[in-house]
């Protein structure tokens, strides 16, 4: 497979300035009455919260798209992506994801230890949960030598607000799958097409190509468990963490002969019910004598991330990277 172009992502100091002098002046043409104080209020605010939302995806040293042209089994038809911060849920999200692409994070040479991490957010396949459940858990693994991927894969349609909407259509199962039930497949795709491509551009980064491992939280715990159950040779992932996954399809799916390591955590207070997902999981890999790891917390809920919340959840990445180092991942 040959490498697409690399993009640097397009927001630049360059970009920024414009921003801060367009607000400098239409305040100054203006000279705000008190009338107009409210609406600008808000105008600034939403236009901080774009700015943040960007610098953060701007971490990333390289943004690389998954496919060369439409990717497979979408039409040539495409809407814009948005970036932006959801009050809802409280963090920064992606939506509208029809063209699939790898952020990417590289540790300094001095720290990097070969192995390559897969990280999938969550977002009931509507949004991406892209800085608790993605860029904050690539800053953890770069920290520890590991050069991590952000993967972007595609998602419904969705209009104004992406989490507004999965909040009104997930209470209903039929209405949740209409929206979902075709995009589903191809979000699965991403992500085994994903550990593929880091694989065969592995020599590029420092990585070998033994040591890609894939990680994925709820929607994006159903891609990393797919890839799981459902991968050609040249696509194996190194080992798996599904991280309070979704995803009804695991039930009759037989685990490989060699099937990688998994981690998988969750909290029993989960409140979309998913906590029978990840003790099935590590229930089959167990009956078929795979290594497996199991962390079930009473408190958590769903979604809980890399953010702090002051209870044991917070810690379980830290027992994430204690299993890596077990498993000899965090090993040069």
């Amino acid at each position: 497979m040959s490498r697409p172009a690399q993009s640097k992502d397009p927001y630049t100091y360059s970009s920024r300035s414009r921003l801060y002098f367009s607000v400098v002046l239409l305040l100054t043409r203006n000279r705000l009455s008190l009338l107009h104080y409210a609406a600008m209020k808000t105008f600034l605010l939403r236009s901080l919260c774009s700015v943040v939302v960007l610098a953060t995806l701007a971490a990333a040293q390289d943004v690389i798209p998954l496919y060369q042209g439409t990717p497979p089994g979408s039409s040539p038809d495409s809407y814009p992506e948005k970036a932006y911060f959801s009050k809802l849920w409280n963090t920064d999200v992606v939506s509208n994801v029809t063209k699939p692409s790898l952020m990417v994070f590289k540790p300094s040479p001095e720290l990097r230890n070969g192995t390559a991490l897969v990280i999938c957010p969550g977002g009931g396949f509507m949004a991406l949960s892209i800085s608790s459940e993605g860029t904050d858990v690539a800053k953890y693994m770069v920290a520890r030598g590991v050069t991590a991927f952000v993967l972007k894969y595609r998602l419904a349609h969705t209009g104004e607000d992406a989490t507004q909407e999965f909040a009104a259509a997930i209470g209903e199962h039929g209405k949740f799958q209409q929206i979902v039930g075709s995009v589903i497949p191809l979000a699965l795709a991403d992500g085994r097409a994903a550990v593929t491509y880091v694989r065969q551009h592995a020599s590029e980064w420092g990585v070998s190509p033994d040591r890609v491992g894939i990680i994925g939280f709820s929607a994006g715990g159903a891609v990393a468990g797919d890839v799981a159950f459902h991968y050609a040779p040249e696509g194996r992932p190194a080992f798996v963490a599904p991280i309070y996954a979704g995803g009804e399809s695991f039930k009759d799916a037989t685990v490989p002969a060699d099937a990688p390591p998994m981690f998988i955590a969750a909290a029993t207070d989960d409140q979309l019910g998913l906590v029978p997902v990840s003790i099935g999981l590590y229930e089959k890999w167990t009956a078929a004598h795979k290594s497996a790891e199991l962390h079930l917390y009473a408190k958590g809920g769903h979604g809980f991330g890399a953010r702090p919340h002051n209870i044991p959840t917070d810690h379980w990445i830290d027992r994430f990277a204690d299993w890596m180092e077990l498993e000899g991942w965090l090993k040069k």
